[in-house]
């Protein structure tokens, strides 16, 4: 799984006309599942999500948690995170799992952070086509994949 968290002041996620999600301060995640990914996984860049320190503290430092200042999170499924670029101008998303893998591990994360950070994670809708909406804090942004946590 990868995953890009982006340190928002404010974020939200609407399919047509309908807001599906929307957060005031707090961590935009786009997330993406490929084969072969385990509820393993999605438990740990949960972890990583809730407990990564990139919020400022009094001292301008960042040393904060999304938990530590009482922020919230909205997650929007990526497949296109999966993308190949090696071969071609055209992106393979050849190694993006089937929904019958992506949206249990893609619904486990949300569930996983919602009990991490103590308040529900706002989301997007699988599969559908989504616009997304941000300001950008800082700016920060940070990608991780749990392919490489070893």
């Amino acid at each position: 799984m990868r995953i890009v968290i982006q340190r928002v002041s404010e974020a939200s996620v609407s399919v047509g006309s309908e807001i599906t999600g929307e957060i005031g301060s707090g961590l935009l995640v786009l997330v993406g599942v490929e084969q072969g990914d385990s509820e393993a996984d999605a438990d740990w860049l949960a972890s990583k999500t809730a407990g990564l320190r990139i919020f400022n503290d009094e001292a301008g430092v960042m040393n904060r948690s999304v938990v530590d200042v009482d922020g919230r999170v909205l997650a929007v499924s990526q497949f296109t995170l999966t993308a190949s670029t090696r071969k071609g101008n055209r992106p393979s998303y050849i190694r993006a799992a089937g929904h019958d893998l992506a949206v249990p591990l893609y619904e486990r994360y949300c569930n996983k952070v919602t009990e991490l950070i103590g308040a529900p994670v706002e989301s997007g809708r699988f599969g559908a086509d989504m616009k997304v909406s941000l300001v950008n804090d800082g700016p920060v942004t940070i990608i991780i994949d749990s392919r490489l946590k070893e």
